[in-house]
């Protein structure tokens, strides 16, 4: 399996930002971490070997990014209009670095965003932000609503990046249509303190005719044991 690591200056964030690559074509997969997680955790965990067949034979481009929440939603002791701000430029960061650089490496016409608890926060809110450029959105067992690290603030930068706020005002007409062709994914336990969030999410999407699949899984169902199956199971989209 083809594996390399990557790191640059990104002009987004200021600062050197690391990555690592799995695989040689196929479906591009951008994968976020954990809470305060670091580029070579979904390695370390073991995604990327639950998905060492698919990485083989070609049929997944894995990118797994490194993310900076410990400068955003986690820096407590910053203003949550700075904790947003940063969790924006680590957006430009994705979408106008990490994910062009993805598809000069790979050419196939097929973006994954995926992740787990946080992570997936990270794929929902971006994913479903710019629906022209992500074609399927994996959140397993996810947070869906950062409002709870904001302390009772909002302004619009907070707004643009939760989607269970701006998915039930979204008339444009073209953005529905992009959204519509999404394939959405939310996978969660039963009793995971998330349930509620993603029923909320999905219950949101629906309203304004965007299909997804909520998959109620038993128990927790929050962790690395789970999120391997889960990878799996989804990946290739809803069952």
């Amino acid at each position: 399996m083809h594996r390399a690591y990557h790191r640059w200056w990104s002009p987004s964030l200021h600062r050197d930002m690391e990555l690592l690559e799995f695989g040689h074509g196929g479906a591009r997969v951008i994968a976020f971490p954990t809470s305060r997680g670091h580029f070579f955790e979904w390695e370390n965990r073991g995604l990327v070997r639950a998905l060492g067949r698919a990485l083989e034979n070609g049929w997944l481009h894995l990118v797994c990014v490194d993310a900076v929440d410990a400068e955003s939603w986690y820096a407590y002791h910053e203003h949550p209009g700075a904790r947003a701000w940063r969790h924006e430029q680590y957006t430009n960061y994705v979408m106008n670095e990490a994910l062009p650089w993805a598809r000069g490496r790979n050419d196939h016409p097929f973006t994954i965003f995926a992740g787990a608890s946080f992570g997936a926060f990270h794929a929902l809110s971006m994913g479903l932000r710019f629906p022209d450029r992500v074609n399927r959105i994996l959140s397993m067992s996810g947070l869906t609503d950062i409002k709870m690290f904001t302390s009772g603030y909002h302004n619009e930068t907070v707004y643009l990046q939760n989607p269970v706020d701006f998915i039930p005002n979204e008339h444009d007409a073209w953005r529905l249509d992009r959204l519509r062709e999404q394939n959405l994914i939310l996978a969660v336990g039963r009793e995971d303190r998330l349930l509620n969030q993603n029923r909320e999410l999905s219950s949101k999407l629906w309203a304004r005719g965007i299909g997804n699949a909520l998959r109620e899984w038993d128990g927790m169902a929050h962790d690395w044991p789970v999120w391997h199956d889960m990878v799996n199971r989804y990946i290739g989209g809803h069952d």
